[in-house]
This record gives structure tokens, sequence and C-alpha cells, in this order.
């Protein structure tokens, strides 16, 4: 789904992750469930690209339903994946502290489970080779991604800014559809590990300049990071 020049969605409101398609090259933040390598197949068909032009993916943070594709992308086409140091042991092993899962109507959380299982997420592959990165860092692919520290989901997570995109992807700190409830709207994502730590670095989001906030679940955010800040903050 193409959102805007350069910037296209694969999956849809229940999981998401992100094409950024440059002259240069092509950037991925974030690898959805292991169904949606097909949806990778059919927009890069669509913008005319070879799997080759993909330059890096970058992973917001280590669940599964983030990293989807990521060990194919490396495997076939020798695609570096770049994840926080903090999420690193996450992405290679899948463990993770267990959270309660709070709130959930049955129709939500039955049609969350079932997309996860028609995408193959019960198949999700962990990542055995990963490039590790920082706060602050800006990465040497195209549209230059400027990491941003986001931890509380996890502790590795992260948002990512692409400016040629006029885009930040902010992975599960923050959501705008709740998987478990169905509730629409900008709030705090579930299964968070530290849900205090993740509203504090929401002051960090709303520094950034962009367009366009897009998590990893629900509908891209079109208005101001301090915007959708503000209404996480004013809804948790």
């Amino acid at each position: 789904m193409k959102l805007a020049p350069h910037l296209h969605r694969l999956g849809n409101d229940i999981v998401a992750s992100y094409l950024i398609d440059l002259p240069e090259g092509i950037t991925l933040v974030d690898a959805g469930l292991p169904g949606h390598w097909n949806d990778l197949q059919r927009t890069l068909a669509e913008l005319g690209r070879p799997l080759s032009d993909i330059r890096g993916l970058v992973l917001t943070h280590g669940d599964s339903d983030h990293i989807g594709f990521a060990e194919r992308l490396h495997s076939e086409a020798d695609v570096p994946i770049f994840i926080h140091s903090a999420d690193a042991h996450r992405v290679r092993t899948g463990e993770k502290p267990k959270t309660p899962m709070g709130p959930a109507r049955v129709g939500p959380l039955l049609g969350f489970l079932a997309y996860g299982v028609r995408k193959k997420g019960l198949r999700t592959r962990h990542v055995t080779d990963v490039m590790t990165v920082a706060d602050g860092e800006v990465l040497d692919l195209p549209g230059s991604p400027v990491i941003i520290g986001m931890p509380g989901h996890s502790p590795g997570s992260i948002a990512v800014h692409i400016p040629a995109a006029d885009a930040v992807f902010v992975g599960d700190a923050l959501t705008t559809r709740h998987v478990l409830t169905g509730q629409v709207g900008p709030q705090p994502a579930p299964f968070t590990d530290e849900p205090t730590e993740a509203i504090a670095s929401l002051d960090r989001l709303a520094a950034v300049s962009a367009s366009w906030v897009l998590p990893g679940h629900g509908a891209p955010w079109r208005g101001s990071p301090a915007d959708i800040a503000a209404a996480v903050r004013a809804g948790s």
C-alpha cells in the first residue's frame, strides 16, 4: 500500500511493516510476520525493483510479530538486519519477560490470532546474525535512518526517523489499534515490559519533526509526533 512518495506499507492495521523506496536503494523497517514475504515480493514487483535493491532492514524491537521474514531476507539476499543492542538477545532467542495480557475482547483477539496463523506467525524464525545499533546513530542506508531509543515496550525498542520519507516508524512504542480489544486511536501498546518507561519515552518521540507516525499495529497517523504522543499520554 503506497502511503506517500517513497513510502509503502506491507500488511494492514493488524500487523504492519514498511518499505522506503529511494533511487539509491530500499530500506525496510520491521518484517511483520513470515507470510508478509509475499506482500514484500508483490510491492517490489509493483515498483519494478529487485530484491537486491534492499540495502537493510531495521527492526524496531525483537518481538516475533516484527521479525517475520527477517531471517529469510538475510539468508536469501544477504540483507543486513539492524536492531538495538538491548534487544539483540530477544531477536536471536525469542526470550522475553511475561507481561499481563490486560483487557481483551473475543472478536479482536480471535481476529489477531487468526491473522497470525494465516500469515505463518507460528513459523517465525529467529534472526541469527544481526548488526546492533545505538540511540542517536545514523545508519548508512537509503534515507539515512536515525535511531531514537524508546525503551519501555522492550529494553531495545526504538523509533526510526527517515527524513526523506517525512516519517518516523515507532514499532510498539505506541499503537493506533489495540490488537486485543480492537479499540482504535492513539494508545499504549499491549504486552509492554515497562509501561511507565514507555510513556516517558514519548518525550523523545515528541521532539521529532515528521508528517507521518507509523506504528506496527493500527492505521498510519498523518500528523505530528508531538500530537500523537500527547494523545497517547491522555489515554494512558
